[in-house]
């Protein structure tokens, strides 16, 4: 059999977006699987390695990349795993808990000269980049962009409860939800830093609702293929201005996307938009997702690296930075109630 060989470390819900990518999308297949609860592995064939324990599938060898959808607490140890064994690592955002381990990953990567791609699914989704493409033809700067991602976070977690556990996903709907959505607003408008939050806990002290304030760090045009980030060729204008909105006790599913021109025209996506069910706009982008990764293996460039260092593609630092801030405003504010 051709194609890059894949392993996938984690099997847990978001697993099967991705196991349905590698199945439709050519020159890439299946190699290995991984998860430390053995029942997970028995529906994969005999063409398929199996594994409890991800240090074994790496020294296993004989894989092109990884790819690591595991609870968030363990992206850190699994992904320096793999970087160090020489291997391309796309994980599932966030890239880690902690700016700090973030960049360490991303240092990590860059020093053995691989690509770790952080898996903002969001990107590839149709009507975002419809949006992209609308933003590339207009002259006018961008005044604002607002991200709504509301979900009922019980309907998503099935079996993986770890979602709830602070401790483990680094926090709630910002720590899981605030990368993505960040993402979308760096995408259209460019780097951005917190400005204020509002942060509102359950009783168990998962953090359920947000609103975050952001500005850009500066007037720079965000233009496609820049180690910016954003892919967008639309005009920054000073002083651009995000919102982001998340919220965990929706019932049912709103993700969409707001920019606002100088002239006060507003461009909208719905992310949900022909996708109709929970979760069903997932599967063309984790296409996307494993599509541009295999790209990048393949020396066809799109991740933005650095001059003289390898396509990495976004490693997800940024965001993590974005987290942190919104949760230390929330304790400076004494926002939990």
């Amino acid at each position: 059999m051709s194609g890059l060989r894949f392993g996938v470390v984690g099997l847990g819900v978001i697993s099967r977006f991705y196991l349905a990518a590698l199945e439709r999308l050519p020159g890439v297949r299946l190699a290995a699987v991984c998860d430390r609860d053995g029942s997970l592995l028995e529906p994969f064939d005999d063409g398929v390695a199996r594994f409890t324990d991800h240090r074994e599938l790496l020294a296993a060898g004989g894989l092109d990349a990884v790819v690591v959808t595991v609870p968030n607490d363990l992206h850190l140890a699994i992904c320096r795993d793999a970087l160090r064994a020489g291997l391309p690592v796309c994980v599932e955002k966030p890239l880690a808990l902690r700016a700090a381990e973030g960049a360490e990953l991303a240092a990590l990567a860059a020093e053995r000269r691989v690509p770790l791609f952080t898996a903002f699914h969001r990107r590839y989704n149709t009507a975002v980049r419809e949006l992209c493409a609308a933003l590339a033809g207009q002259p006018l700067p961008v005044r604002s962009v607002t991200v709504r991602y509301f979900e009922l976070i019980e309907e998503h977690v099935g079996r993986d409860r770890w979602y709830l556990d602070p401790e483990r996903c680094g926090g709630g709907c910002v720590a899981d939800n605030g990368p993505n959505a960040y993402d979308l607003v760096r995408l259209l408008a460019g780097p951005m830093e917190l400005v204020d939050a509002h942060v509102v806990r359950d009783a168990t002290g998962v953090d359920r609702y947000a609103a975050l304030e952001l500005a850009a760090r500066g007037g720079a045009r965000g233009d496609a293929g820049h180690d910016d980030g954003t892919h967008g060729d639309g005009v920054r204008g000073d002083g651009v201005r995000g919102r982001i909105e998340l919220d965990w006790s929706y019932p049912g599913e709103l993700k969409d996307v707001a920019v606002e021109l100088a002239d006060g025209t507003v461009l909208r996506a719905d992310l949900l938009a022909g996708h109709e069910g929970f979760k069903q706009s997932l599967w063309h982008e984790y296409e996307g997702i494993l599509g541009e990764f295999a790209g990048l293996l393949r020396g066809e460039g799109g991740g933005g690296g650095g001059a003289g260092g390898p396509e990495r593609g976004p490693d997800g630092v940024d965001a993590l930075r974005v987290v942190e801030a919104a949760y230390r405003a929330e304790a400076g504010a004494g926002a939990v109630r």
